[in-house]
């Protein structure tokens, strides 16, 4: 018997951009559920406007980032300045079971098409806004992207070295971690109406997703009255805790030892066992006092190996320790072919392309992305014919009305 797609029949209408909207529907869209991205060529998704290009040529169905965020679904462009794409965009509501957009609060609103206005219509409709701060509060308007919820979440001051300015976080970190929150609580909620037949409104705050992941030390400001800040790759609870340079240009390793048995088995593992005997180094508190003598002499070690090497000789002594990759190695990643995360996909304008595939797999359900993510427009006729039963007369008017730019 076929498998059957875990969200096979469930209809999502996605007003979102950038990241954590759009991965938070793919989720949904790579397990089987019917999505629309709606943009407008006038204000296209975010993404379009980042690169790399394919071909390194800037066009906003060119770059690698949109088509990834929203593989698995279908794509819609709608001006939404005009009152028949807000008809149309009605019809959607009408149609879909999840509504999801990332606008600046208000926005939905002045379209008539805010939670309370469309629950008026559709009371077992399921409704998801993403924004920097939540819809509520004095800062309710603040806008931008994950980069700027990382600094407002106070993550920002936690990174780089004690001597220098603060080192942003990698990437708007906040989009990627969002996502994980708020396509379970859409999961949740359409549990919630399966259970009740009730709707319900989900309000996902980007800064508080962050502030999540600082719990450890905000309890330590509200306990102890400490603020902490930047202190390089080092941790209170671990010596030694760094990353280490290894044979090669820019090639290095992260290394993490918490317990004094732990410093036993790597000095072993070094072939130096009587270092662990060394006054200097015997506990963890002795280790962190003498943490720069004792960071010289693991880099003396590692930066004769290559990292690979240092990998397999500190694993097999049951040490924390992790190559820093690159995006090469990532690519190269046996782990990663094995499990074939990384899928082929035919996008209209850049061609075969890799893409993101699903990190987690299901037993008894097929998932995955189905299809590249689409061009601006891609499925205009096929939306508007078979999702809304609109006619070719009536798709022709509004093309010539500018409807769907």
């Amino acid at each position: 018997m076929q498998k059957q797609w875990p969200f096979e029949g469930l209809k999502v209408l996605d007003f979102t951009s950038g990241a954590v909207g759009p991965l938070t529907v793919r989720y949904l869209a790579d397990h089987g559920a019917t999505a629309v991205h709606v943009e407008s060529r006038l204000r296209p998704d975010v993404c379009r406007t980042a690169g790399p290009f394919k071909d390194r040529i800037p066009d906003l169905d060119r770059s690698a980032w949109q088509p990834n965020y929203n593989a698995s679904k279908f794509g819609l462009t709608l001006n939404m300045e005009l009152p028949r794409a807000r008809a149309i965009a009605w019809k959607l509501i009408e149609w879909c079971d999840v509504l999801a957009e990332g606008y600046t609060p208000g926005v939905m609103a002045r379209w008539g098409m805010d939670y309370e206005s469309v629950r008026q219509v559709k009371p077992e409709i399921i409704c998801f806004s993403t924004c920097q701060q939540g819809q509520y509060g004095p800062h309710a308007d603040f806008r931008g992207y994950g980069n700027h919820a990382a600094a407002v979440a106070g993550m920002n001051h936690l990174m780089g070295w004690p001597d220098r300015e603060p080192a942003a976080v990698f990437g708007a970190y906040t989009d990627f971690i969002s996502p994980r929150f708020s396509a379970a609580a859409v999961i949740a909620a359409l549990d919630f109406r399966r259970r009740t037949g009730k709707g319900q409104y989900i309000d996902l705050s980007q800064f508080e997703a962050g502030v999540t992941f600082l719990a450890p030390v905000i309890m330590d400001y509200t306990v102890n009255g400490r603020v902490q800040t930047r202190d390089g790759n080092r941790v209170p609870d671990a010596a030694p805790h760094n990353a280490y340079r290894c044979q090669g240009a820019d090639r290095w390793v992260a290394i993490a030892v918490h317990r004094d048995d732990e410093w036993e088995a790597f000095c072993a593992a070094v072939g130096d066992p009587s270092l662990s005997n060394d006054a200097k180094f015997q506990t963890l508190l002795e280790r962190k006092q003498n943490e720069e003598e004792l960071d010289r002499l693991v880099e003396a070690w590692t930066s004769t190996r290559s990292p690979e090497d240092v990998v397999r000789v500190m694993q097999s002594a049951g040490i924390a320790a992790g190559l820093v990759a690159n995006e090469h190695d990532v690519w190269e990643d046996p782990q990663m072919k094995h499990r074939e995360h990384f899928k082929t996909l035919e996008h209209n304008v850049i061609g075969p392309h890799t893409y993101d595939g699903v990190a987690f797999k299901l037993s008894k359900s097929p998932q995955g992305p189905r299809w590249a993510g689409p061009t601006l427009g891609q499925h205009i006729g096929e939306v508007c014919s078979e999702f809304l039963g609109m006619s070719e007369d009536e798709i022709a008017e509004c093309l010539v009305e500018g409807v769907f730019e």
